[in-house]
């Protein structure tokens, strides 16, 4: 990942598997910084790390497609549970891409709207005030 963890940044038990990303929290967030390829494969690997990040209270998850290169129909799958699951408890979900190809099929898919994505982690830090996209 080009983006180092802020200085108030602290490692999360690692529940990712280190050819998927990693997992860390800042500012009370939890961040999930993906890289790669997302497919089917993948997806099945990472679903576990956001499960156990969307599990318990209200729960503020960052999910980062900066260095994801490639995202199927799988990955969609996984970054609409995880926001349902926030959004289920009552916490809040962000959405960091700035990929052309993955904003695109965000669009393809109708989900750019309901996702709202920023271009950079440090936006959300910097707006902590950003709210989830509204659901439908």
């Amino acid at each position: 990942m080009t983006e180092t963890p802020a200085p108030t940044a602290t490692a999360v038990q690692a529940l990712l598997p280190e050819p998927c990303g990693r997992m860390y929290r800042r500012d009370g967030c939890t961040v999930v910084a993906l890289r790669d390829e997302i497919d089917i494969a993948t997806a099945a690997l990472i679903a576990p790390a956001l499960d156990g990040a969307t599990s318990e209270g209200s729960p503020r998850l960052v999910v980062d497609l900066t260095d994801v290169s490639f995202l199927d129909c799988s990955g969609l799958t996984l970054l609409c549970r995880a926001r349902r699951r926030v959004l289920d408890r009552e916490g809040r979900f962000w959405l960091v891409c700035a990929c052309p190809r993955i904003l695109r099929l965000l669009r393809a898919g109708r989900l750019h709207d309901l996702f709202g994505p920023v271009a950079t982690p440090d936006e959300v830090f910097r707006a902590p005030e950003l709210t989830t996209p509204a659901v439908p």
